[in-house]
């Protein structure tokens, strides 16, 4: 046979052949992607009934911040969801009658302005976890449409999966998202994210429980502020139905 007549034959044979498995690519893609929006769709759903839910709840956070594994202070405040779903608290603790910084006026000055400035890093710490605690359900959708969210599964649970989002909030941060599909719940956020500067990093972990009525609940949230060694752990606890 020629050798035009054999490249012939080749072609004729694999043809149908690379037509067949770019199908079953294509097939297996849109399977694919068609189960990643069902899960973010249910897992948004799953939060908003959540929020919906915990509106009719008031409970108690146990703030505790850390500096270099030293307890610096703690704080109690009683919270409820307001008419936006936005948390309001109010402070359980007294009057913060805390003794004056011994030493001269230089020291006092310097030890006031280092406290002030740790408890502003603190503050900020917070207000950035509450852009990814709970999750918003437009930020995730946003990240659906540009491709940054890809699927998995939990080791040694079918039940269990994991949604892993890149450049959720900020450029380069991630953030895992376990979920129960028989329960629609949440059951763990993991974040990696930062502050104003990449370097300043900041890591969030988040565990969920569930209540007696099936509302899912935010039961603890560490967070590490690493180049300061600043850890911030919230509890929440004692809810009741309001």
């Amino acid at each position: 046979m020629r050798p035009t007549a054999r490249h012939s034959v080749r072609i004729a044979v694999l043809s149908p052949l690379i037509l067949l498995a770019g199908a079953v690519f294509i097939s297996t893609a849109t399977a694919q992607n068609s189960d990643l929006q069902q899960n973010v769709t249910e897992i948004k759903q799953s939060m908003a009934k959540n929020k919906q839910a915990l509106a009719q709840y008031v409970w108690n956070e146990t703030v505790t911040i850390s500096l270099n594994g030293e307890q610096k202070k703690q704080e109690h405040s009683q919270v409820r969801l307001g008419p936006d779903l936005n948390p309001q608290k109010t402070s359980l603790d007294s009057p913060d009658q805390a003794a004056a910084p011994s030493g001269g006026r230089l020291k006092q000055r310097v030890v006031a302005k280092k406290k002030e400035e740790y408890k502003d890093y603190a503050d900020q710490m917070k207000a950035l976890a509450q852009q990814y605690v709970p999750p918003d359900k437009d930020l995730l959708q946003q990240a659906y449409a540009k491709g940054n969210i890809t699927l998995g599964s939990a080791a040694g649970n079918p039940n269990e999966l994991q949604l892993i989002i890149r450049n959720y909030l900020k450029p380069q941060d991630s953030m895992t998202l376990v979920f129960d599909k028989t329960q629609k719940a949440l059951l763990q956020v993991k974040i990696a994210s930062y502050m104003n500067d990449p370097k300043d990093a900041m890591n969030l972990t988040v565990t969920f429980e569930r209540l007696p009525d099936g509302t899912n609940h935010v039961s603890t949230l560490a967070i590490d502020g690493v180049s300061k060694k600043m850890n911030i752990a919230i509890q929440n606890s004692n809810y009741q139905h309001v």
